[in-house]
Parts: C-alpha cells; sequence; structure tokens
C-alpha cells in the first residue's frame, strides 16, 4: 500500500510541478518581444513584366535584427495602377499594351510603412520554341571574338 501511495504523492508534486514551468514559460514569454520589420524592400526576379502570364512581386521585410523575412499577402496589401493580384502574383493581360505598372506594397501591421515603383511592361514577345542545344552550341560566337580583338590591340 505504501508504494501506490509514494507513486501518487510523486504524481501530484510532478502535476504542480508542470504548472509551475507552464506558468513560468508564459510568463517569461509574455516579456519577450518578437521581432518587429523596420522597413520593407522589393526584390525582383526579373527587370519587366510578362503579358499573360502571373508576374511574382517578391515583397521582403528587414526585422530589427537585421535579417530579411520574406512577406506575402497576408502581411502585404498589393495595389496596382493595371492588372489583378493574385496573393504575390500580378496578372497582366495578353493585350496590355502600357509601357509599365506601377505597384503599391503596404504593410498590413502598419499601414504608414509602404513601396511604390513602377515596373516597365517587356516588348518584345517570347519566343514560340526555343533553341536545341546543338543551334546554341554552333552559333558564332562574336562576343568573343570581339573581346580577343581588344585584348590583341592593348
Amino acid at each position: 500500500m505504501q508504494l501506490w501511495h509514494i507513486i501518487f504523492n510523486l504524481l501530484e508534486k510532478t502535476n504542480s510541478l508542470k504548472q509551475f514551468f507552464i506558468l513560468i514559460f508564459v510568463t517569461i514569454s509574455s516579456f519577450a518581444k518578437a521581432q518587429k520589420i523596420d522597413s520593407i524592400y522589393a526584390h525582383l526576379y526579373t527587370d519587366s513584366l510578362k503579358k499573360g502570364t502571373y508576374n511574382y512581386i517578391n515583397i521582403d521585410g528587414k526585422l530589427s535584427d537585421g535579417s530579411y523575412l520574406p512577406l506575402d499577402s497576408t502581411d502585404i496589401i498589393f495595389t496596382s495602377s493595371d492588372g489583378k493580384f493574385y496573393g504575390n502574383s500580378l496578372y497582366l493581360d495578353p493585350n496590355f499594351s502600357k509601357e509599365k505598372v506601377t505597384i503599391k506594397a503596404v504593410l498590413r501591421s502598419n499601414p504608414s510603412m509602404y513601396k511604390q515603383f513602377d515596373i516597365y511592361v517587356k516588348k518584345n514577345p517570347n519566343p514560340t520554341t526555343l533553341k536545341t542545344l546543338d543551334e546554341i552550341l554552333n552559333e558564332p560566337n562574336t562576343k568573343s571574338r570581339e573581346r580577343n580583338k581588344r585584348k590583341q590591340l592593348l
């Protein structure tokens, strides 16, 4: 009988210790500060937008410790002069005719923090077919010839 009594007392003490440590953890974590976004930046994967496709707009937040955090549409409100946003992606109609699109990215948690920028629209159409490996390897390499000529002149 005494063994059961000892086990029961240990379990009671364990539960009270668990509750104590949970209380301490909650108290300490309430004093800890979450990382705050100090500024936002647009890091684009391309230099122009393409018509008839989804163009991903990459916005990063710089945290107070100096690290960067990618932000999405749950953190940023995206608006644009043309096209339509789907999450972080801006879709432009294939018949779009303007030269550029103005994009504004506003931080939801602090609307006074935003980035506004223009991105130009690609003018040349995409090639319908890509070159084969043989076509690429058999192309005359005029740049390396020009570079060799300049080196010889120096």
